[in-house]
């Protein structure tokens, strides 16, 4: 039997307050971390710690309030939380928009939000994890990496950008015992993606049937043909800063359903 345990570990999921950020704090809680939630909203912060309590019993949940789409964000989180064992970089935002007509604030705010915010937790929590000899990174990118959609170009490039930043990371902390790597997460069943869904293919009807129609014109290289839950990304996850992932690092691991029609990923 595999089993994963981070006992004694202490885990940051950034943007951990709903969707796969909290399904990716509650594994790691369940697998004995303890688990540092992180949002803008005190309330939806401390809501979001109180389900991962409930579904890890026993489990030290902390929260951290901040947003880290700038700096200040960022040193805010590291003067609550000084040191990590696991560093998930979850925070994202995504939008559907028509190419000509996202704005250079626009582009900026995804950089920000989607690379920067990772970069700049990398650079506060891996030097660290180097110095003690063991340590895990996992930033969450998307099959929007690889397979840019039309509809949101500035989503894929800022996710596109996460795998370059995840591999030139990991040769920083190459043979340090400290691994860093990406997981490349399909479409996946969110209450974002429920309203992004609602955008492309209307609001009527049964959530089943409008998801596979999704899933038919706007995601027909899945070979799911279905979204993925949050769950399925946090199982990956969560391997990836078990002991047991030792010699993945420097990696882009799918977990995208099949989307990415390719070999290697």
């Amino acid at each position: 039997m595999i089993t994963l345990d981070l006992t004694g570990r202490t885990a940051l999921v950034t943007g951990s307050s709903q969707g796969i950020g909290l399904a990716i704090a509650t594994r790691l809680a369940q697998a004995g971390a303890r688990v540092a939630v992180n949002g803008r909203s005190a309330d939806r912060v401390a809501d979001a710690a109180a389900e991962v309590r409930r579904a890890a019993e026993g489990a030290e949940v902390l929260e951290v309030v901040a947003d880290l789409s700038d700096a200040a964000g960022a040193a805010d989180v590291v003067a609550q939380l000084p040191s990590v064992d696991v560093l998930v970089n979850n925070l994202g935002i995504f939008g559907a928009q028509d190419p000509f007509e996202i704005d250079d604030a626009t582009w900026d705010r995804y950089w920000q939000v989607n690379v920067m915010s990772a970069v700049r937790m990398l650079r506060a929590y891996l030097p660290g994890m180097r110095e003690r000899g063991w340590g895990r990174a996992v930033t969450i990118a998307s099959d929007s990496a690889v397979a840019i959609p039309a509809e949101m170009i500035h989503y894929g490039v800022s996710k596109t950008a996460l795998l370059g930043v995840t591999r030139g990371f990991a040769k920083a902390v190459s043979g340090s015992g400290v691994t860093v790597n990406t997981v490349i997460a399909g479409p996946t069943h969110t209450p974002g993606v429920e309203g992004f869904v609602a955008e492309m293919v209307g609001e009527d009807g049964p959530w089943e049937e409008r998801q596979r129609t999704f899933m038919r014109e706007h995601r027909p290289a899945s070979l799911l043909q279905r979204l993925i839950e949050p769950h399925e990304i946090a199982d990956t996850v969560t391997y990836l800063a078990s002991d047991l992932a030792s010699a993945t690092t420097g990696a882009a691991v799918r977990a995208d359903g099949g989307y990415v029609d390719a070999i290697l990923p």
